[in-house]
């Protein structure tokens, strides 16, 4: 997979999106996933520039795009209707959640592998105790959501991408 274009502040859209669902391990958090490089994402993108002794422009453009792994596929986005292997693995993830990362009153899901209603519901419960909008979509700022102390993440107890 190719590197993605280069972006800076001012930039908007899923690439940015993306940059930013790279950055939360080392300086964002989970709600900072918005699509818009702003003073926070240049920041974190500085922060992590210097981290990997890299020019510190704030700019994410190759060099910075590679240190990131940002050419690596990103996780899928699941919603209603959405099926598989992924689909059953969250299911089975948000079950184990439940009172920890996920609410007690998420229903408990059949590990089936088809996202309905149900799996929506525990998403959603999920993103609002995460403290992020409630849709009911998988994206990658409900990936990013942290789920054990330190850096575990729901996509990487997913097995979606790095932990």
């Amino acid at each position: 997979m190719a590197v993605p274009p280069t972006i800076a502040e001012g930039a908007q859209g899923p690439t940015v999106s993306w940059a930013q669902y790279l950055l939360v391990p080392s300086d964002l958090n989970h709600a900072d996933i918005d699509g818009i490089f702003g003073p926070v994402t240049k920041t974190a993108v500085e922060k992590f520039q210097a981290g990997k002794h890299l020019t510190v422009d704030g700019i994410v453009g190759p060099a910075t795009w590679t240190a990131l792994g940002g050419q690596r596929p990103e996780p899928p986005t699941l919603r209603n209707g959405s099926t598989g292997a992924t689909v059953k693995k969250l299911q089975e993830v948000l079950n184990s959640g439940r009172g920890k990362f996920a609410p007690t009153s998420n229903p408990v899901l059949a590990l089936d592998g088809i996202y309905g209603p149900q799996t929506a519901l525990a998403v959603e419960g999920t993103q609002r105790q995460g403290h992020i909008s409630a849709d009911g979509v998988v994206g990658l700022q409900t990936w990013a959501l942290p789920v054990q102390q330190g850096s575990q993440t729901l996509a990487g107890l997913c097995g979606v991408t790095r932990s």
